[in-house]
């Protein structure tokens, strides 16, 4: 698929000459991914227009799910470097005929959603436009990606750029206006998105920001100008190796090298390809990239970062910055935090160990973080089931290492019932086919969360998508709660905010649903009600279940649950009761038409005593049925007695547990750190006979 571009007299979105046939990068992988990106590349208006994305609609939905998370199923990303990019990008200005700015789709392979939506990729002052290589792979499951290539001899000013972008979303908006249009702009290409965006905001636009260049005349990237233009055209030549310098990709490269532990004869090759890359690139881009063009880029930069900033008033469009914590280039930090104050529907994450070139980051993943921060959507609304892209094995073992310490620490026993009625220990008694409702208990700031979830992944390869407070997606005003960066890891393992459409699609997609009917009042318990239950009266989820004919799973969890304060003495000090008040009317109220308990509840942030940490026990009780129930539990009167029946299991499985866990010998940490230290580190610890 491509564009047509009329504005400012620009051809056509991308010439079949600009890469010619008889391109061969040095190695393998990059050979690939070239000849995918020559493929696309004289691919005719028409051709690419017939070509369009693989159909995926709801009714492929769970085979989606099932195979992005087919134990190795990796993405090809994994293969793809730095080195790939800086080889890439030296074909291209060496092999590229100049000419005008133009669009280019560098990959035509992946199952693509139905209705995927448009991503324009725009690049930084280099211009090459292939600042998304390391993402291409799993980008291109999701979005119909374009990249705008720009020469570097070109000269096309910035008020033109903006044109030729801001053509291309009319009129692919034109062509399909239920789907959003995404831009994504890294430090130019940052301004450049700003500009489009405040010229269109009748049109449903996402905006995704890296270390834009709107901060350009705070940098020390303007002193370059006057000194460019001072300089003999034989001492210009080093400012290209200057410029690169200061975005920190050599040090990436030794970084990432590093971070494989290669054995030290192929790390030490590993180092001398990349350095080699490097120098390459770097000398082809000296060569193109000459006094008089750097200088004209570095002015571009300078109307650029003027004229995007002289209209961010007019920016209606969802925004979401990324900065970077060491870059050398711009205060990207700073810049996130002015913008995200003008930008009335923006948030911000910050990676404070990343350079300029964020993209290019090893570990850094796109895909993970658009959906850690809820930002992928198909439509004008985002639908937390069907636009929701589970991780991958590689993604999870990211995802998780950081929560590593959690379960090393509570070394999580689990138990569950097969269908005989037998306890056996593990998750053998969990159905692999959904729909599943898991109803539980809520430990202490749901510390539980973390060794379920992962147990569940890692042991059954099932996905559990949690029902979580609105509160982890959106928030009524800035204050005390902590920032939403802070849930991204839940939302990205699923969680979706509870709502009667999100628990229908769920079971409609057979999915294995996590759900705590005491919510935040269960999980904020206060001193003396460890392992009480706090559920609504109501009966609110067991004809949802029941209409499905899902199986319902209730469960207990219990710990070292009485380490928080008394909310009741909290209360009576007067800067905590004005904390909870605020805290309070800064999330979006649920069951405001209860009674009870967990009616209107208060948000508090308990103290917590530190405590050593003891050892967390699971029990999943026996299957319930309700496929042959269906017709009965339409009764409201049967519906109240199945839910008396599951709460009362759930109180059964902790009394189980309460009982059974006096009988471990390996309750206290070190008597399991001293049972790995003789049998190994990755052996399971035993506990009660069951």
């Amino acid at each position: 698929m491509a564009a047509t571009v009329s504005a400012a007299g620009f051809s056509p979105v991308l010439r079949r000459d600009i890469f010619p046939a008889a391109v061969r990068p040095k190695h393998s992988v990059s050979a690939s991914v070239t000849n995918r990106v020559v493929e696309s590349a004289i691919l005719s208006e028409q051709e690419q227009r017939h070509r369009g994305p693989t159909v995926w609609d709801k009714e492929n939905f769970e085979k989606k799910n099932s195979i992005e998370k087919t134990r190795g199923n990796e993405s090809q990303n994994g293969d793809l470097s730095l080195r790939d990019y800086l080889e890439l990008s030296r074909e291209l200005i060496t092999r590229s005929d100049g000419g005008p700015p133009r669009w280019f789709s560098p990959l035509e392979c992946g199952a693509r959603w139905k209705d995927s939506p448009l991503l324009l990729f725009l690049p930084g002052i280099d211009g090459v436009g292939l600042g998304l290589t390391l993402h291409h792979e799993r980008l291109g499951k999701i979005f119909d990606i374009w990249c705008l290539h720009i020469p570097v001899m070109d000269r096309t000013p910035f008020t033109d750029l903006v044109k030729l972008v801001e053509s291309t979303v009319r009129s692919e908006y034109c062509r399909s206006q239920n789907r959003p249009i995404y831009l994504v702009g890294e430090s130019l290409g940052g301004c450049l998105a700003l500009a489009v965006a405040a010229r269109s905001p009748d049109i449903d636009l996402v905006v995704v920001l890296a270390n834009p260049a709107t901060s350009f005349g705070k940098s020390q990237l303007q002193t370059l100008i006057p000194i460019s233009a001072m300089l003999p055209q034989q001492f210009r030549a080093g400012l290209p190796y200057i410029l690169s310098l200061m975005t920190g990709i050599p040090s990436r490269l030794v970084v990432a090298t590093m971070e494989k532990r290669l054995p030290l004869e192929q790390t030490v090759g590993e180092l001398s390809k990349g350095a080699v890359a490097f120098s390459s690139y770097l000398s082809v881009l000296a060569e193109v990239l000459t006094g008089e063009t750097l200088l004209w880029k570095l002015n571009m930069l300078k109307s650029a970062a003027a004229s995007a900033n002289s209209r961010l008033h007019a920016v209606k469009a969802q925004t979401l910055i990324l900065t970077s914590g060491q870059d050398q280039l711009l205060p990207s930090r700073e810049e996130g935090e002015r913008l995200r104050q003008m930008l009335p529907k923006c948030e911000i994450r910050t990676f404070n160990d990343s350079g300029h070139a964020l993209f290019l980051e090893d570990g850094f993943d796109l895909v993970t973080i658009l959906m850690g921060a809820s930002f992928y959507r198909r439509g004008r609304n985002r639908d937390y089931v069907f636009d929701y892209l589970p991780p991958s094995p590689s993604q999870f073992r990211k995802i998780y290492k950081p929560h590593r310490w959690t379960e090393v620490a509570t070394n999580p026993v689990m138990l569950s019932t097969l269908e005989s009625g037998k306890v056996v220990r593990g998750l053998a008694g969990i159905p692999s086919e959904g729909p599943v409702l898991l109803v539980g208990y809520h430990m202490m700031l749901g510390l539980e969360l973390v060794p379920l979830v992962s147990r569940f992944w890692i042991e059954r390869n099932i996905l559990l998508r949690g029902i979580a407070h609105p509160m982890m997606f959106t928030r009524l005003r800035d204050g005390l709660l902590p920032e939403l960066s802070s849930y991204d890891t839940f939302k990205m393992m699923g969680a979706v905010p509870v709502t009667a459409s999100n628990f229908f699609k769920l079971f409609s997609t057979k999915s294995h649903v996590l759900l705590y009917p005491g919510g935040m009042r269960e999980a904020l318990h206060r001193k003396g009600e460890e392992y009480k239950l706090f559920w609504p009266e109501q009966s609110e989820f067991v004809r949802m279940a029941a209409r499905f004919g899902a199986k319902i799973i209730p469960f207990g969890v219990v710990g070292e649950d009485d380490i928080g304060q008394d909310y009741d003495d909290l209360k009576k000090i007067p800067y905590f009761k004005a904390s909870i008040e605020e805290l309070t009317d800064e999330t979006v109220k649920l069951r405001s038409n209860a009674g009870g308990e967990v009616a209107n509840q208060d948000v508090h942030l308990p103290i917590i005593l530190p405590k050593l940490p003891g050892r967390f026990y699971f029990y999943f009780g026996k299957v319930i049925e309700t496929e042959e129930r269906k017709q009965e539990l339409k009764s409201r009167e049967k519906a109240d007695e199945l839910y008396s029946e599951v709460k009362n299991e759930v109180e059964r499985c902790i009394a189980y547990l309460k009982v059974k866990r006096e009988n471990d010998p390996y309750r206290t940490i070190f008597a399991r750190l001293s049972y790995q230290a003789t049998h190994g580190f990755d052996s399971e610890v035993p506990t009660f006979d069951i």
